[in-house]
């Protein structure tokens, strides 16, 4: 069966409610903005009164062999209290990283198309076995619920 651009576009809005629900089950505080014009999916109130923003990202089961986790031509700048949740769907893994990790972690394009717009590779992958995998050097971010947000400082 094709994959249609309807069904994969809506693919993204129905991981974030995925995510969301996800979130609410846990406890979390969340708000959703009606209006999605500055990377903003959800803002979450923190147990102190504070707020931060996230963005989800995913990747859905049906990409090509080898993308599993990749997120690509991705614009970002520094922001602070903003907290990136990245979801794989054939690897079945969440990674939660801060804007400044993400800068950190990411490659930025220096020149083409995406000039100036940052990707961010996750997984490797063994074509000997047919198997994707998280590289160990982000292993770190891989996260069972959403402490981090909840608890941790996007800016430290």
């Amino acid at each position: 069966m094709t994959q249609t651009f309807r069904n994969s576009a809506a693919f993204g809005k129905r991981i974030e409610y995925y995510i969301i629900g996800l979130m609410l089950k846990e406890g979390l505080d969340v708000y959703m903005p009606l209006v999605d014009d500055d990377a903003i999916d959800a803002v979450v109130k923190k147990p102190d009164g504070t707020f931060v923003e996230v963005q989800i990202k995913a990747r859905s089961k049906e990409v090509k062999f080898g993308d599993a986790g990749l997120f690509a031509a991705l614009t970002h700048e520094y922001r602070p209290n903003y907290w990136f949740v990245f979801y794989s769907e054939r690897l079945d893994k969440i990674l939660i990283l801060s804007s400044k990790e993400f800068i950190k972690e990411s490659n930025q394009n220096k020149t083409g198309k995406n000039e100036g717009k940052r990707s961010l590779w996750f997984n490797g992958k063994n074509t000997k076995e047919q198997t994707e995998h998280i590289k160990p050097q982000f292993e770190k971010y891989i996260v069972e619920n959403f402490n981090r947000i909840q608890e941790g400082n996007p800016d430290e």
